[in-house]
């Protein structure tokens, strides 16, 4: 729904779950504050959007702190801090989960560190280290590392709100185009 741009249900039904949170869910309590605070965010109530992320950003870090290693934490935890405002600590967190599972090591969990690049440097005002990182996901068959790790497509880039700081750059747009097969 947040692709489609409607908000309103996506942020209920998320406030719903969360109001009492499973304890046997672990961190994806945490990822389900986040898109929470994405959501909000997309519906532009920056506020609750930077509360849900600080809650989120919380939860997730005593998470990370038993799995130092766990690039699913360390990408959500990316995109909070730039979320947060936190441009620095993001890309840090970003190098941190790039570091942790090479994409010369690791072809699907690497590219899904690549994605969080992308989403991170889209967000960041950096549409260079955003695009080159796109047309390397592009390039490749790769899984996504969001929304159940589906992959990137120009279909999927054309209604992103997290890309929507590239919308007017042409790179962006010609790799928004179909490719004949």
């Amino acid at each position: 729904m947040i692709l489609e741009r409607r908000r309103a249900p996506v942020i209920s039904r998320l406030k719903e779950i969360l109001a009492n949170p499973d304890p046997a869910l672990g961190f994806l309590n945490g990822e389900l504050r986040f898109w929470l605070g994405w959501a909000q965010e997309v519906a532009g109530d920056h506020a609750a959007a930077q509360e849900s992320w600080r809650q989120a950003g919380s939860e997730l870090e005593s998470f990370l702190k038993a799995q130092p290693e766990n690039s699913q934490l360390i990408g959500h935890l990316a995109l909070i801090n730039m979320g947060l405002g936190d441009k620095a600590a993001a890309f840090v967190l970003v190098e941190k989960g790039m570091s942790a599972v090479p994409i010369e090591k690791d072809v699907v969990g690497g590219s899904r560190a690549i994605e969080i690049l992308a989403r991170v440097a889209a967000q960041a005002g950096e549409p260079d280290q955003a695009i080159a990182a796109l047309e390397k996901l592009l390039s490749m068959p790769v899984s996504g590392a969001l929304a159940e790790n589906v992959p990137l497509t120009p279909a999927l880039l054309r209604l992103d709100p997290m890309f929507d700081p590239l919308r007017n750059d042409p790179r962006f747009q010609k790799l928004c185009e179909d490719k004949p097969k």
